[in-house]
């Protein structure tokens, strides 16, 4: 067995090894946090995700600590704010689709809920893969395909298959830790 270390896209950068080694992977049912990322993986679309990272603090006081209910009743005021807000990325089509996709989380709400709807993609359980090399790892698949082409029929914006494939392994729905990282086994175990 080679020796175990971390997968190497978080080396370099203190941002992303705490994401990597504390949240990276972990299954999360959580609806706020679902939706956090949801956002955070659309507004990192063209840019780098320790840009994002490093903004994350400002999305959550910007957005309420992203109150689904709060956020889909903002009004052209609201999007003005956070167009000025330099905590947060300020793409205007970004921006209306933090609200339109908050105002999609809330009709879920009303009947499955984001979590069960999310969640059913994997049939309830995370996958595991079993990469040995970033190379293999995939920017999308079949999956998150289907993925992307429901949450648009259901009113979501920025969210193509890559951003849903990237949501996918941020919260769990997908162990995509490589085989000689310790995080994999111990994500597999939880």
């Amino acid at each position: 067995m080679s020796k175990m270390e971390p997968c190497p896209w978080c080396l370099g950068h203190e941002e992303y090894q705490r994401y990597h080694d504390e949240e990276w992977g972990v299954p999360s049912h959580d609806p706020r946090h679902l939706y956090e990322m949801l956002i955070l993986e659309g507004a990192q679309a063209g840019l780098s995700w320790l840009t994002i990272l490093r903004k994350r603090e400002g999305y959550r006081r910007a957005l309420h600590n992203f109150d689904v209910q709060r956020i889909a009743g903002y009004n052209e005021a609201d999007t003005s704010r956070l167009l000025a807000d330099p905590g947060i990325v300020r793409n205007r089509l970004k921006v209306a689709a933090t609200i339109d996709n908050a105002r999609a989380v809330l009709e879920l709400e009303s009947g499955e809920g984001l979590a069960d709807f999310l969640w059913s993609f994997v049939d309830g359980a995370p996958i595991q893969n079993r990469w040995r090399t970033l190379e293999e790892v995939p920017a999308s698949t079949s999956l998150s395909d289907v993925m992307s082409k429901e949450l648009k029929r259901r009113g979501f914006r920025f969210i193509g298959t890559t951003i849903c494939y990237a949501f996918m392994q941020s919260v769990g729905m997908v162990n995509d830790h490589l085989l000689s990282c310790p995080r994999h086994k111990e994500v597999a175990g939880l």
